[in-house]
């Protein structure tokens, strides 16, 4: 019979503490413990989330850009609307001198905290409006066709996707060239308050909500139409999405049913399907989004709980890889 030297080419490790960077497949017997212990591959399902540091101005619906430890937040609803612009540096926020031209709630892009769109939104009335972050300032740009609220978005500063939303179910899509947006292959079910993540060739859009009825639809765009792709396992409107394309993603929080039923369902696509992965440790709904970050390293800031909006932050990190305890059960 094979034994671990036969497989591996050498005898499992005695050792008086774990090592710090096991390799996946590795063993080893810790002697201080008395417990045999290998390490497996970590990846998306494992990732948990942590807390970092508050938004110095709570609120729901603001934008999102940059990484886990070079993030941007902007805008969205206090309430009052507010234009404030946000720096994370991995672990606190930042108040920088500049505000949007126009203070708003909506949704943004952005793959840098020093480059950035916001897009159409809710001031006091549905807004076409769209600026620019250029690392110091926000700019007025070309406007998207058609003004609405309660959308989605994909992509970066150069190349964005605009999907969904107004107050009554949207189809329409506009897409960012870098100098004028154009209309495109509408989404399959036109609804507002959905999540959406991606670029502007390779996007999802997830939930969303029709007046009395919210849904686990999920879209997939491939640069030129949407495909009904597998639903969410739980359907809900205004959940945050966070990735960079089509094929690895995450809903995180959002709402159950109409109204104000707020949850901390986290979940992963992988390019197919859905998966359960660890709660938001805060249930709420319209976290800065499209997120920040990616499927690995992401990040959650602010949002809608009942009632009212919240500061938090937090950090979802998927681990290289999982240390496991062998028992004789």
């Amino acid at each position: 019979m094979a034994n671990y030297k036969n497989i591996k080419g050498f005898n499992i490790q005695y050792l008086d503490s774990d090592p710090p960077n096991p390799i996946e497949g590795q063993m080893w017997f810790n002697s201080t413990t008395q417990t045999l212990k290998g390490a497996e591959a970590g990846g998306v399902p494992l990732g948990t989330w942590a807390s970092g540091g508050d938004l110095n101005t709570a609120r729901g619906q603001a934008g999102g850009a940059g990484t886990q430890t070079a993030g941007l937040a902007f805008g969205g609803d206090v309430p009052p609307r507010t234009g404030a612009t946000e720096e994370y540096n991995g672990s606190t926020w930042t108040t920088l001198p500049a505000t949007l031209n126009t203070a708003r709630r909506s949704r943004g892009v952005g793959a840098t905290s020093s480059a950035a769109l916001f897009i159409a939104g809710y001031a006091t009335a549905d807004v076409a409006n769209v600026e620019s972050w250029n690392g110091t300032s926000w700019t007025e740009i070309t406007d998207v066709n058609t003004a609405r609220r309660n959308q989605a978005t994909a992509g970066i500063q150069t190349a964005a996707l605009l999907f969904g939303g107004t107050s009554s179910p949207s189809a329409l899509t506009e897409l960012w060239n870098g100098t004028s947006w154009t209309e495109v292959n509408d989404l399959n079910t036109g609804r507002f308050q959905l999540g959406g993540f991606g670029s502007s060739t390779s996007a999802v859009g997830m939930g969303g909500v029709v007046p009395g009825v919210v849904y686990a639809n999920t879209e997939s765009w491939n640069g030129t139409s949407w495909t009904e792709v597998n639903d969410l396992n739980t359907a809900r409107d205004i959940p945050t999405g966070i990735g960079t394309s089509s094929s690895t993603g995450l809903s995180a929080g959002g709402r159950t049913q109409p109204g104000d039923v707020y949850t901390a369902i986290t979940e992963y696509w992988d390019g197919t399907s859905w998966t359960e992965v660890a709660d938001l440790a805060t249930a709420r709904g319209d976290g800065a989004g499209k997120g920040i970050g990616s499927s690995t390293s992401g990040l959650l800031a602010g949002g809608y709980i009942t009632p009212g909006v919240v500061a938090n932050t937090e950090e979802w990190t998927v681990p290289d890889y999982v240390v496991k305890t062998f028992t004789t059960s």
